[in-house]
């Protein structure tokens, strides 16, 4: 375990979690052994694979997969790592709340976005779907090291509005560095997502590594079992938009909508050269 994750460095780097803003979390650059994150980015399948699952739409396009019978040996090893109980009982100390692992990584795993890739702002799952559990932190690891800043892609951090339900202001974005670590607290309100369009160049891709921890659920756990996606602002007066998300928020009709007709986004020959200025404590 030790050859992946130093935990006395977890322990560190999540020093300030508590106190984080606009929601409890931390972010880690060198997370992992750099050597081994390497090899494990080399072995994600390719990104036109059969084996991927696709999420196309107009509010998420993305492609992910959790098949452990996929995953490569060290892969496979790093996954093992990242829910063994000396990872688990460190962050549970950290958090203040004992977290069981998903073995199944539901909705984890290998992720990888394109040119074109989007997350709109959204909130996580709450209660599993299959254990009844409440989710409760998010591990997300980025392994490409060809993306850089000004491509895009970045992981953007929002306030909640109460009174919309809806998020409120940017308050954060964290550029997706090689082997930087974004972990965060999923029951606060958490609204997570792209904040910057992907203009990467075709052939580089923006990979990366999630795991999911869980708790008991409060009495008042919001019981949501799929994700709540919020419209960008050129969305907001669009019913069809409107539409899309509330099917996608529902267990019984998301799996109509993960894929959905949606324009083709035409690779860019040469990557952008236009330096953008990453700020990590806010926007």
């Amino acid at each position: 375990m030790q050859s992946f994750l130093d935990l006395n460095q977890l322990t560190k780097g999540m020093q300030h979690f508590e106190d984080a803003k606009p929601f409890r979390h931390a972010v880690i650059d060198n997370f992992l052994n750099p050597d081994l994150v390497k090899k494990v980015a080399r072995e994600f399948p390719e990104y036109d694979s059969s084996r991927w699952f696709c999420y196309q739409n107009q509010i998420e396009d993305k492609k992910a997969l959790n098949d452990w019978n996929a995953f490569p040996a060290l892969t496979y090893a790093l996954f093992q790592t990242l829910n063994s109980a000396p990872v688990i009982d460190k962050l549970s100390e950290i958090v203040g709340t004992q977290l069981y692992a998903d073995n199944g990584l539901h909705g984890g795993g290998w992720h990888i976005h394109g040119t074109g890739g989007n997350l709109n702002p959204h909130l996580d799952y709450s209660i599993h779907p299959k254990l009844g559990l409440q989710r409760k932190i998010n591990i997300i690891i980025y392994v490409s090291e060809q993306l850089k800043a000004y491509h895009g892609g970045h992981l953007g951090l929002w306030s909640h509005d109460a009174e919309q339900n809806q998020p409120g202001e940017l308050i954060k974005e964290v550029c997706p560095k090689f082997n930087r670590a974004v972990i965060f607290d999923t029951t606060q309100n958490s609204w997570h997502g792209m904040s910057r369009p992907l203009t990467q160049p075709y052939g580089i891709y923006r990979k990366s590594l999630a795991v999911y921890y869980l708790c008991e659920p409060p009495v008042d756990a919001d019981p949501r079992g799929r994700a709540l996606f919020a419209p960008r602002e050129e969305q907001k007066e669009n019913a069809e938009i409107a539409e899309l998300i509330r099917m996608r928020a529902n267990v019984s009709t998301s799996g109509q909508v993960y894929r959905q007709n949606k324009k083709p986004v035409k690779q860019p020959a040469q990557p952008v050269t236009t330096a953008t200025t990453v700020s990590h404590s806010g926007t």
